[in-house]
């Protein structure tokens, strides 16, 4: 048994069954247990490989469309240039390169990037020790002005609530519990949740997720495009709104059971765009466009191309692969989906849609 598996249980024979948020904030972010505290995550020799590790066209691509956006709002000078979860630092170091040739851009931009793990601060250091980043635990923390920020594989992270809907208006929380050994999944009492009493379409025994760490950094993000202009990048996997179980746990690249090897293991969920569009406001947010679809209308096929063309043998081969993965419906071109927070009045970004009607405002 894991260290942090004694200490849940303990925790749980004390104080109760514990919320499937709290479950993976002491998972991820325990300071001396978490996974996220205690190792790097990515690549190979790790659990999980994000966009930015499979090719560098994913960063190069995403460093123009800042670009463009930061030039369509007048070119700022100075704005804040912000990552959440940079991870190694690599989509960043890509978009820099690509930009480097941008009149103003690399003068005018300020690094800042918001990251929890200390073993990943340092890989970021490193890697973009050429811009001066400065290191935040909050994205409350950042400094005020023009914001461009990218979030790819962040919101997935935070942690989420689960509810099974009951009779009429009533709803049982999924909570972790305690047997034995053993961590659980049991249902809490019946009750009402106001925050879910527009989700109509949500028929008995049904599962829902919210996330309230999303809304709030969402608004967060929102504040400061719509007070002093900026945008704002998200990529992930999910879709406009929760519906089902999609809590997960990877490790070595595979899945395995959530409740069993507590920060030895990522913990995910899908992302419920929606609640994230809504929570902006007064920001506007873009259709959702798959990253397939989103990759390709900026170009990665001309990319991929004129990179293909030095390459032969197995680094042509995973080229090939890389552009595959990246882009293609049955791998990560559909699953994972980009939204777009700018400021009302500016002109749409790149590669995007007008946004739909997301849906009744969260009472």
């Amino acid at each position: 048994m894991s260290a942090l598996k004694d200490r849940l249980i303990a925790r749980i024979a004390r104080m109760g069954p514990m919320t499937l948020a709290d479950y993976m904030s002491e998972c991820l972010l325990h300071p001396e247990h978490g996974y996220y505290a205690t190792r790097d995550p990515l690549g190979q020799a790790g659990d999980f490989t994000t966009a930015p590790e499979i090719s560098q066209m994913f960063g190069e691509l995403i460093g123009l469309w800042l670009a463009q956006v930061w030039m369509d709002q007048g070119a700022p000078d100075p704005f804040v240039l912000a990552e959440l979860g940079p991870g190694r630092g690599t989509l960043m170091a890509d978009a820099l390169r690509a930009t480097r040739a941008v009149p103003g851009f690399h003068a005018a931009l300020r690094l800042h990037l918001v990251e929890a793990s200390p073993v990943l601060r340092a890989a970021q250091g490193a890697a973009l020790s050429g811009f001066a980043p400065v290191f935040h635990d909050s994205i409350a923390d950042l400094p005020e002005g023009p914001i461009w920020l990218v979030a790819n594989e962040f919101f997935d992270a935070l942690p989420i609530r689960q509810f099974l809907k009951g009779k009429g208006e009533e709803w049982h929380e999924r909570m972790v519990g305690a047997e034995g050994e053993r961590l659980i999944l049991g249902l809490g009492p019946a009750t009402p949740v106001g925050a879910l009493a527009h989700r109509r379409e949500v028929t008995e025994g049904q599962i829902v997720e919210t996330c309230a760490p999303a809304e709030a950094i969402a608004g967060e993000i929102g504040r400061r495009i719509a007070t002093h202009g900026g945008a704002a990048l998200i990529v992930d996997y999910g879709d406009a709104e929760s519906i089902g179980d999609t809590f997960q746990a990877l490790r070595a690249h595979h899945p395995v059971d959530p409740l069993e090897a507590p920060g030895l293991a990522d913990l995910t969920a899908h992302v419920a765009f929606g609640p994230i569009a809504r929570a902006a406001s007064p920001a506007r947010a873009s259709a959702l466009v798959p990253q397939g679809v989103f990759l390709e209308r900026l170009g990665i096929t001309a990319r991929a191309q004129a990179l293909a063309r030095g390459l032969t043998g197995a680094a042509l081969e995973a080229h090939v692969a890389a552009h595959r993965r990246l882009t293609h419906p049955s791998e990560m071109g559909h699953l994972f989906r980009t939204l777009a927070l700018t400021p009302v009045g500016s002109p749409l970004p790149p590669a995007l849609d007008p946004v739909p009607d997301l849906g009744p405002t969260c009472p």
